[in-house]
């Protein structure tokens, strides 16, 4: 394993370890959505406070594997504060760039750790569960998908 693999791995299980905005989230302005991947069992919510257009808040809660642990800690870090279309707009850089559809430079050095799920497929859905979870929190809620064949 390379400097920068181990580097990746420790970042990954410091989120999963001491997940950042893990908690409940509530109040005026509070929306949320669900996520749930069937096929290994990874639940998280998302909730998000939206404030004069921009993220002022976010949170989740759930269970699920490291991946999906740190990368729903590692998108709280990064879209609050955000206004509601750059958070948007993060979601498909983020998207594409782990799926490896649409790798780019634009992708926040912080997020990048979690491109080598690109390699495994089954480890994408893991690591776009809440950001899914989050999209839809922005568009006022309701269950997240990220797979039309299995309700993910």
């Amino acid at each position: 394993m390379s400097d920068l693999d181990e580097l990746y791995q420790s970042v990954i299980l410091d989120h999963d370890r001491s997940p950042r905005n893990f908690r409940e989230l509530t109040g005026e302005g509070c929306r949320s959505a669900e996520g749930y991947n069937p096929l290994c069992g990874d639940r998280v919510r998302v909730m998000v406070k939206v404030e004069d257009g921009r993220v002022a808040d976010v949170s989740f809660l759930g269970i699920g594997c490291a991946i999906s642990k740190a990368s729903a800690s590692m998108m709280t870090e990064a879209v609050r504060g955000l206004p509601v279309a750059e958070a948007e707009k993060l979601f498909q850089t983020f998207h594409g760039d782990v799926t490896g559809a649409d790798r780019t430079e634009a992708m926040p050095r912080k997020l990048r750790v979690l491109r080598g799920v690109s390699a495994f497929p089954m480890r994408v859905k893991c690591a776009t569960l809440a950001w899914h979870a989050m999209k839809q929190a922005l568009a006022d809620g309701g269950p997240a998908t990220n797979d039309k064949s299995t309700g993910v």
